[in-house]
């Protein structure tokens, strides 16, 4: 009996154990009941070992996992490309008319291309859309050879732009990622840093991220023929909202995808790195999206009150008009809602002359719940300049003839 009796104690540690064990792997679930500290939603958001949610308006990180670590990026190099492509063309050097020509070099790479042949031209437009659709890292080369006259000098302006855009854990050896070296090598962060500057600065390319399909005209010695594109970001079709942005994977960066998607106003950039294969990447993306949207709420004073004309002190002119800065937009990534929202108007009761167009005149303010959220600059619409001798001679004169 002593003997049946000792193992009670024995049988309830092990059923304590196992119990222990069964729970800890669903931890996020029941931790709080075990007293423990429960694991948040967005510990196990996603599976792929790199990841960073951005809000493209702000640059705010919603979400992070080792969003520092380095990786091959595979084409996600190409948002670098893009980038150089269309401050070529902001800057005059470049037309989307502008026919490049594929050199050799270009012909010969590898991987996902769209098959130029030695000498063929295509226009600036046609090879954009072979490099964010197709991923073609032949119309990647041929575009930087076209611009910096060979891939190496484009590179070099690459990694230059990175510094200038803060990336910081990023170096690049090519233009299109399908290199083999350890010196190419970017982050989830960066890659967002990147991301957020193609599409807010050209939002342009998001017309030619978000095409499905599309088809282009070889045009060679031995005749013209038809050559179809296809998206390689599937999100495009089962993402409500995705408008972008690139994909890429080789056997040493594993499957990466940098995913844009616009709702209600709110743009998010999903990046995700070295999953293991398409379906966790997109699921992945897919995650982060959905996170993201349901906590951010975006207010946008879509009706200004309207500006009073300011009575100018010494002036030519006795009043002067006056204009916002711009738009007033803020932005909660914390899942609180956005309610009445308050809004306080600041201006003197009068200017004093000179006045110069452009330069603030006041500010209205926003709070909610007593709380400021921001502001927006209130600016004088025009010049006023200062009322000169004869001036006020012409008034008095005026003044006694009427």
């Amino acid at each position: 009996m002593k003997g049946r009796r000792g193992t009670g104690p024995v049988l309830a540690l092990c059923f304590f154990l196992i119990a222990g064990i069964v729970c800890g792997r669903c931890e996020s679930v029941c931790g709080e009941a075990l007293g423990g500290e429960a694991v948040s939603a967005e510990d196990s958001l996603i599976s792929a070992p790199e990841g960073v949610l951005m809000e493209a308006q702000t640059g705010t990180v919603i979400y992070e996992k080792e969003k520092d670590t380095r990786r091959s990026p595979a084409s996600i190099t190409k948002i670098m490309t893009l980038i150089l492509i269309f401050d070529a063309m902001e800057e005059g050097k470049l037309s989307m008319e502008d026919l490049v020509t594929t050199s050799a070099h270009a012909k010969s790479m590898g991987g996902s291309q769209v098959y130029l042949e030695e000498g063929e031209t295509q226009t600036v437009e046609t090879m954009i859309k072979c490099i964010v659709i197709a991923s073609g890292n032949d119309a990647s080369v041929a575009m930087a050879e076209h611009i910096a006259g060979s891939e190496q000098e484009f590179v070099k302006m690459m990694n230059e732009r990175a510094q200038g855009l803060g990336m910081k854990n990023t170096h690049f050896v090519d233009c299109c990622g399908l290199t083999e070296s350890a010196d190419h090598y970017t982050t989830a962060y960066d890659i967002g840093l990147m991301s957020r500057e193609l599409i807010t600065k050209y939002p342009k390319i998001l017309d030619y991220s978000s095409i499905w399909m599309e088809t282009i005209t070889h045009v060679t010695r031995q005749g013209s023929s038809e050559f179809g594109l296809t998206n390689t970001n599937k999100l495009l079709r089962s993402f409500e909202g995705c408008v972008g942005l690139k994909t890429g994977s080789t056997s040493i960066a594993k499957y990466c995808v940098s995913a844009v998607a616009v709702r209600d106003g709110i743009t998010l950039i999903s990046v995700v790195m070295a999953a293991p294969d398409y379906k966790v990447r997109f699921a992945d993306a897919a995650a982060m999206l959905n996170y993201g949207f349901s906590r951010c709420s975006l207010y946008v004073d879509e009706t200004p009150d309207p500006l009073p004309e300011l009575p100018v002190k010494g002036g030519k002119e006795d009043r002067v008009s006056l204009c916002y800065e711009k738009q007033f937009r803020y932005l909660t990534t914390d899942g609180s809602g956005l309610t009445e929202v308050e809004k306080r108007m600041e201006l003197p009761e009068e200017a004093a002359a000179p006045l110069e167009e452009g330069s603030q005149a006041g500010t209205v303010r926003y709070f909610m719940n007593g709380k400021e959220m921001g502001s927006v600059k209130i600016l004088y619409a025009r010049s006023v300049p200062r009322t000169g001798y004869g001036d006020c001679l012409k008034r008095a004169w005026e003044e006694l003839m009427f």
